[in-house]
């Protein structure tokens, strides 16, 4: 929200606060009177509790304090024009005094509540904006848009990660998901964005990286105390894609993750690896478990990456988000709109509460690379041409 919508609806708000004092004020004033009015025989005047009462409703403890006073203060006055301060008006100044001091109670605990919570959600913003860092729109030849949706409404992050990282003349790019919630979820994230976000720089191929990677989740893992009975079931699903900037190809290496979405001329392929290897952090696995698949990625071809939480998610008669099928109507928008309309249509889907954390990334190569030549199409693994980036292929 831009700074000056931010201070409008603040405006807006108070001046709806503003009216509303009015309804206090009217029911105070007409209370008293018609018991002043009426008969000594009907008593009105316990009425007066409900301004208060409706105070607490849309104001803060002070102007909940003023009301409940004037209430009081209206009491009064009928005991004055009704003959004097007997013991039934002394019994109802008393009760009035009491619920509207309760009243304030309530108002003020509730105030304090509140900016708790604000700041709670401020600090949550705040890490939230350390953990996934802002990605550019733009980076090298790419194109690049990104959402995330937390599962829990009051929360801004959880388990789900991406990022990108800029070695020489290629872009590397990690997307993620930690298996499970809450802090521990949110622990293993970051020390899996820190690992990336070194080691992308130091290792010259993605397996490689991910053999990295997975060393640095290891090792994180067995941090976990041995009382924890899910210590072995902790893991993290990534997948990594390496793009270089002069060249019509992409790389990509997959961990257990769900495999990427090709959109290109009206169609949409999903990029599977004939071998993935199992997530980061299972332990006790054997050498030259991570191999890479080089695909083409030319001008205008788009990438779209997604977490569990996208295609996992179900409407009300348990059905899975088609997230393929939805991808192919927008085959032609840029990845920010891509990223909009896909994000819009799983809430939609989902009837606006996911099940889990949701995280989309949209990258589309929008300049062609200086070295050009044909290659297949991309769910074929056969050879269908050379260059120096190598045709479609799956190596180790």
């Amino acid at each position: 929200m831009h700074v000056g919508q931010h201070i409008a609806r603040v405006r807006q708000l108070r001046q709806s606060r503003h009216a509303l004092v009015a309804i206090p004020l009217v029911l105070i004033a007409a209370i008293t009177v018609a018991d002043i009015r009426t008969p000594e025989t009907i008593h009105l005047g316990p009425l007066l509790v409900v301004a208060p009462a409706l105070t607490t409703a849309f104001a803060g403890y002070r102007l909940t304090a003023l009301i409940g006073a004037l209430a009081v203060g209206g009491q009064s006055l009928i005991a004055v024009f009704q003959g004097g301060f007997d013991e039934n008006h002394i019994a109802q100044l008393i009760g009035l005094t009491v619920l509207s001091v309760f009243a304030v109670v309530v108002c003020f605990v509730r105030d304090r509540r509140t900016e708790e919570l604000a700041q709670v959600r401020s600090v949550a913003e705040a890490a939230q904006r350390a953990l996934l860092r802002p990605l550019p729109d733009r980076l090298g030849p790419l194109h690049i848009a990104s959402s995330y949706l937390a599962a829990e409404k009051e929360a801004c992050i959880g388990g789900d990660l991406y990022a990108v990282a800029r070695t020489g003349s290629r872009t590397r790019v990690i997307i993620g998901d930690v298996r499970g919630k809450g802090l521990a979820a949110i622990e293993e994230a970051v020390t899996l964005l820190g690992a990336f976000r070194e080691a992308a720089h130091q290792h010259a191929t993605l397996p490689a990286l991910a053999d990295a990677l997975d060393r640095s989740v290891s090792r994180h893992l067995t941090q976990f105390p041995e009382a924890d009975e899910e210590s072995q079931e902790h893991f993290i699903t990534a997948l990594l894609l390496e793009i270089p900037d002069h060249s019509p190809v992409a790389r990509l290496t997959l961990c257990g993750h769900p495999p990427p979405l090709l959109l290109r001329n009206g169609r949409v392929t999903s990029l599977d690896s004939p071998h993935p290897a199992p997530p980061l952090g299972v332990v006790e696995l054997g050498p030259d478990i991570h191999t890479v698949r080089t695909f083409s990625f030319q001008a205008g071809d788009t990438l779209l990456l997604y977490t569990d939480g996208v295609a996992e998610a179900r409407d009300s008669n348990q059905a899975f988000y088609p997230l393929e099928q939805r991808a192919a109507l927008w085959t032609k928008a840029g990845p920010k709109t891509l990223v909009q309309r896909v994000q819009q249509d799983l809430l939609a889907h989902a009837g606006g509460a996911l099940g889990d954390d949701a995280a989309l990334l949209a990258l589309q190569r929008t300049t062609a690379p200086h070295t050009r030549f044909h290659i297949g199409d991309p769910a074929d693994d056969g050879v269908h041409g050379q260059a120096h980036e190598g045709p479609e292929q799956v190596t180790r």
